[in-house]
């Protein structure tokens, strides 16, 4: 029995399909708010008998905060995906993001070895590695470096990694994975999918900064991949292509169907742009669509290795103009 958290979420959803779609049984946790209709839309992109596949979920109410409702959870569990966080740039949610974040992974980790679990996949991010000092490319053996520049998302990253070493350290048979920018079609109002609607709603500006990207297809393919093989106690950047965002963005807005971002958003500009959005945020009690965060990342260049990946696995990657064709055909569907 696979048990996966946060799969009402971009990759959460594609996991559970893909698992499913191996002849898998799965057990998902879900808040009781949780909107489960989003998961049997993503199934819908991929299969026309969704509903067949969507059916055999067997969803548990509970929440990773809470250690008793994991270990009830858990029972008859043997492989564990961890795909739930909170994600958000949002100043006065910082303190809650590191925590919650936090909390709920040292919890999943300690239900884990209490319940004897096979293996346990975390999904981190690349926000949670630092750069190689020997490299130009960012690897896995970068070396984490505190810096009030660093996100609550990061920090929390971060953090939930050195919980789950703490867990390998004490028994637990894990592996971790990096991914970039995941780049799917799920909920279009929010996460990595949010920037397809933006780009469709006109955005004109873009920035030369440099990062990397993958499609959500890989990253869950890696994940059972690594789950499956012999591979433990070790991390995996999973990135496609290291590629610029006007790149990305024109990119996108070529694949929708209209007209390219044209307007070079020097510094200066994003400097301006995030404290605009901040005081609308403060104005009219709604989150920010650019932060401060964002703005700067924007014109960072970061080139990120999937080096020991595709080593260890013999991985082969979408490339990101086919996962932006792909995902901009089931947006128009979606929107048209």
């Amino acid at each position: 029995m696979n048990f996966v958290t946060g799969g009402t979420g971009l990759l959460g959803s594609h996991l559970l399909y893909d698992l499913l779609s191996r002849g898998e049984k799965v057990r998902a946790l879900k808040r009781t708010s949780s909107n489960i209709e989003q998961v049997r839309k993503v199934f819908s992109y991929y299969n026309t008998e969704a509903d067949n596949l969507f059916n055999q979920i067997e969803w548990v109410d509970g929440d990773v905060l809470d250690l008793y409702s994991l270990k009830e959870a858990l029972e008859g569990a043997d492989h564990v995906y961890h795909c739930a966080a909170i994600v958000s740039f949002d100043a006065k949610k910082q303190e809650q993001i590191i925590q919650d974040n936090l909390k709920g992974t040292a919890n999943l980790v300690n239900a884990c070895l209490e319940r004897n679990i096979i293996k346990y996949c975390q999904v981190s991010s690349i926000a949670a590695i630092g750069k190689s000092e020997l490299s130009s490319q960012i690897t896995e053996e970068g070396m984490w470096q505190n810096s009030k520049n660093k996100s609550a998302y990061s920090v929390s990253k971060h953090l939930s990694e050195m919980e789950v070493w703490r867990g390998i350290a004490e028994g637990l048979n894990a592996v971790i994975v990096n991914p970039s920018i995941i780049l799917g079609p799920g909920n279009w109002n929010s996460g990595s999918s949010k920037i397809f609607s933006t780009i469709y709603g006109g955005l004109r500006f873009y920035t030369k900064g440099v990062t990397g990207y993958v499609d959500v297809r890989d990253v869950s393919k890696a994940m059972i991949l690594l789950m499956k093989s012999d591979i433990n106690s070790q991390r995996f950047i999973v990135s496609s292509e290291n590629l610029s965002y006007e790149y990305v963005f024109k990119k996108m807005a070529s694949n929708l169907g209209i007209k390219k971002p044209d307007i070079y958003a020097r510094k200066w500009v994003s400097e301006i742009g995030w404290r605009i959005y901040k005081l609308k945020e403060l104005a009219f009690n709604k989150p920010a669509l650019l932060s401060r965060e964002n703005a700067r990342t924007a014109h960072k260049s970061s080139y990120y290795s999937s080096q020991k990946l595709i080593e260890h696995l013999d991985f082969k990657f979408i490339p990101i103009e086919q996962s932006i064709k792909d995902i901009s055909r089931l947006f128009l569907t979606d929107f048209k």
